[in-house]
């Protein structure tokens, strides 16, 4: 079968600009389905929600499934399943019923799809036990269940225990969800499904897309194993990737700031097995957006499976940045490009005494949205005697983001001028300073209305 699912997934959403997520690349191998055949049994959701286009896509993307597999088990489309391969046909509602038994011939399966119709209510674990009912114990065929359903579980008991008794006798449990007006029950997909879920779960919101999803993963499932297996990640210049945790198969190193390589020797020569790699990526851009993680994924085998990743995008909020005042206006003047020396007169400037600059950033955390913030800075002095003498107050108004959501603001280069003159200060410019700086911030911009009593 080769490569049966690839994936990449992120740990999270949305970070802070500098922030730090996992990434997980998960692969899954399965031997070739002609000298390891397989038991295939397709369980399918006929409940009420599946009424229309849902259940018209999903025949189509089964009988599509169907005919894949007869090409892969005998190099032809020629109505029977090759090489001891047989597929069987459970679906649901209420209940759940055996409409087709273990056959090889794609006209019976397909006749059974065809008969399907939609009504009722989602009934998960019976379904799970009349598919298992369906296998050959006897037999040394791989056992395959495809679970597609569109719905939560709204009759019946917890289908979970169900799912982990058939993946305990050797069952490949995959998932297909489609999200339907119903609700879906992703965690549980997960719960159900073969390990790792990156690889036996698949999610869709467009029942348009089941045709699809039904042709790949019929096309992964009869392709061998793979062996001599490289795959090369690298991470835009927006990451670095920070560590790398050892995979649960073969083996990965950091090749450079922004890449690694993972090698495994085999995987899913004699059975359905997945591996997973786990690396720690750190935010070192300056943009905030969303940014795509990879640059790219390169896949090399033996067996010259054609693979590819999802490539996945994590927003970045970095800090907005205000900067409240304005350095002085320049003076302009010009000097002729032969001209080597000239006086010019800048204008007045009073100079009170020396003193020192002082220059202070803040960075007010979770502003919200629409709201202006008034910022106040309060600068005080320690006479000798522990006093705090005011030196200087600031406030500013802080305008308002449009993001989508609370953020932090940066609000740089507020300036202060110290005199070194004053009479509390030990005197002169090597002299110790004892400052105080005290910051006030409260929304301007406030939900408050007065009611209005009826008279």
């Amino acid at each position: 079968m080769g490569i049966t699912n690839s994936n990449k997934e992120i740990s999270v959403g949305r970070i802070d600009c500098g922030g730090e997520f996992k990434v997980t690349l998960s692969v899954t191998a399965t031997p070739d389905i002609v000298s390891s055949p397989a038991d295939i049994v397709l369980v399918l959701d006929r409940s009420g929600s599946m009424a229309g286009s849902p259940l018209a896509n999903l025949k189509s993307g089964v009988k599509t499934f169907i005919d894949i597999v007869d090409q892969a088990t005998d190099s032809a489309q020629d109505g029977y399943l090759g090489y001891g391969t047989r597929m069987g046909i459970v679906s649901f509602s209420d209940t759940a019923a055996q409409d087709c038994p273990l056959t090889s011939s794609v006209a019976q399966l397909k006749d059974t799809v065809d008969g399907l119709s939609a009504g009722g209510s989602t009934n998960h674990a019976n379904a799970f036990e009349k598919a298992g009912e369906l296998f050959d114990c006897s037999s040394s065929n791989q056992k395959v269940l495809i679970m597609f359903t569109d719905g939560e579980t709204t009759a019946g008991p917890a289908p979970a225990p169900v799912a982990a008794s058939l993946r305990a006798e050797g069952v490949i449990i995959y998932c297909i969800g489609l999200k339907g007006s119903q609700g879906l029950d992703e965690a549980a997909l997960n719960d159900w499904a073969t390990d790792p879920d990156s690889t036996h779960v698949f999610i869709t919101p467009d029942d348009a897309e089941l045709s699809e999803i039904f042709k790949n993963l019929a096309i992964n499932i009869t392709k061998p194993g793979a062996t001599d297996i490289s795959i090369e990640e690298t991470v835009t210049d927006d990451f670095q990737i920070i560590s790398v945790m050892t995979p649960t198969k073969g083996s990965a190193n950091l090749t450079g700031p922004t890449t690694l390589t993972w090698t495994i020797g085999e995987l899913g020569a004699y059975a359905s097995e997945g591996a997973a790699l786990e690396f720690l990526v750190r935010h070192v851009g300056s943009e905030s957006g969303l940014r795509p993680v990879n640059a790219s994924v390169v896949y090399q085998d033996a067996e010259g499976n054609q693979v590819s990743f999802p490539s996945p995008s994590i927003q970045v909020d970095c800090d907005l940045t205000v900067i409240p005042e304005e350095c002085p206006q320049p003076v302009d003047l010009t000097m002729d490009s032969c001209q080597s020396s000239m006086e010019f007169n800048a204008g007045d400037l009073q100079l009170e005494g020396l003193g020192r600059i002082l220059q202070l950033d803040v960075r007010l955390k979770n502003v919200c949205p629409g709201r202006r913030v008034a910022l106040a800075v309060i600068l005080t002095e320690e006479d000798e005697e522990g006093t705090e003498q005011t030196v200087g107050t600031k406030i500013y108004t802080v305008p308002a983001h449009s993001g989508a959501y609370c953020r932090d603001i940066l609000v740089k280069c507020i300036p202060f001028v110290v005199p070194e003159k004053t009479n509390f200060c030990g005197g002169g410019m090597c002299a110790q300073r004892r400052l105080k700086a005290r910051f006030l911030a409260q929304y301007l911009d406030v939900d408050l209305h007065c009611c209005h009593v009826c008279k």
